[in-house]
């Protein structure tokens, strides 16, 4: 993994109440919402969390987002931000989803038991989204909070990367058992210095990027557990907390990938394979509200029809008054052209 990166002088503008100063990234491209979802349930609290998204291939306007409210449960939307499914489960924090044999696969991080990392897996048929409950499963010591999975292999089987609190990660590898039920089986694969919890997985170069909150961005191959911070914080590019992370891929090992600044209620963009910054933007008010104080993310480069027609990004909104917080949805192409235009010489 290559070791090349530019950074930027940090910028620290503002003085809190406190007299603390306020970490400012570089100069960020506004863009803005072309639609949102509901509000989670829970009011007056720091609730929703975590967006994955389901592309429907026969139609893509038909596509699903699953998001968190961790202090109840799971919710289904689709693309104009309806609500159409809901699971009851206080505790869920990030989640991802995968497609198996028609049928969606949705794994979130279960944090209710503050000494072990468990993973709540449920299974919907997203031609009628209804939650038929879900299935809890341990993976190990500490607080869950940080997941992301890998694509399913040939036999149906995927890895659940999880990040818990005290920064191990732990790669669980689950499948179908002998009776039809889960099996799962978990190593430990790495560790960071300090809180981590977003993460995504690039199959294309068994890669896990992850997250840790007052570092950066770090690249660890799945097999082997090897490291690399490729994206440190305090370059212009992301101030802590840096929070969600998605992936946008393209060919064999480009694309980009995506990091919410949390702490300058921004999101920054870096070129791939090499993990060259390209530019941040922000999600300001428009048809919809601004988007702050942002912890999970998501993005699919595809089509999903005339509303996004090359790709959508959806970010949870921490700030979204009078309302509950929510999930904005942007589209992606025009968040790419701003970037790229501001990065042209």
């Amino acid at each position: 993994m290559s070791k090349a990166f530019h950074g930027f002088a940090l910028i620290t503008l503002g003085i809190a109440a406190a007299c603390a100063t306020i970490p400012r990234g570089d100069p960020a491209v506004s863009v803005m919402a072309s639609a949102e979802t509901v509000p989670v349930g829970t009011t007056n609290e720091d609730a929703a969390d975590d967006p994955a998204i389901w592309r429907n291939p026969e139609d893509p306007a038909k596509s699903l987002i699953v998001g968190t409210d961790k202090k109840a449960g799971l919710h289904i939307y689709n693309l104009q931000g309806e609500q159409l499914s809901f699971l009851e489960a206080p505790g869920l924090n990030n989640v991802d989803l995968v497609e198996i044999a028609g049928f969606v696969v949705i794994v979130a991080s279960d944090r209710s038991d503050l000494e072990t990392a468990h993973l709540s897996v449920s299974i919907i048929d997203p031609r009628n989204p209804e939650f038929g409950g879900a299935r809890r499963i341990p993976v190990g010591p500490g607080e869950g909070y940080g997941i992301c999975l890998s694509e399913p292999a040939a036999d149906r089987s995927f890895y659940a990367f999880s990040a818990p609190k005290s920064g191990v990660i732990y790669r669980t590898l689950i499948s179908e058992g002998p009776s039809g039920d889960l099996a799962h089986e978990t190593t430990t694969l790495a560790s960071v210095p300090s809180q981590p919890e977003g993460c995504v997985v690039d199959d294309r170069t068994n890669t896990l990027y992850l997250g840790e909150e007052a570092a950066g961005v770090w690249a660890i191959d799945i097999e082997t557990g090897e490291k690399e911070l490729v994206a440190p914080t305090g370059t212009g590019m992301t101030v802590p907390d840096v929070e969600g992370l998605a992936l946008a891929p393209e060919g064999a090992d480009g694309g980009y990938l995506v990091a919410s600044s949390q702490g300058d209620n921004a999101f920054a963009v870096y070129r791939l394979p090499t993990m060259e910054p390209l530019g941040r933007f922000r999600i300001v008010e428009g048809a919809f509200g601004s988007v702050e104080e942002t912890d999970g993310i998501e993005l699919d480069p595809r089509s999903f029809g005339p509303e996004f027609p090359r790709g959508l990004f959806v970010a949870q909104d921490g700030v979204n008054p009078p309302d509950a917080q929510n999930f904005k949805l942007v589209r992606w192409d025009e968040i790419l052209a701003q970037i790229e235009d501001r990065a042209r010489p």
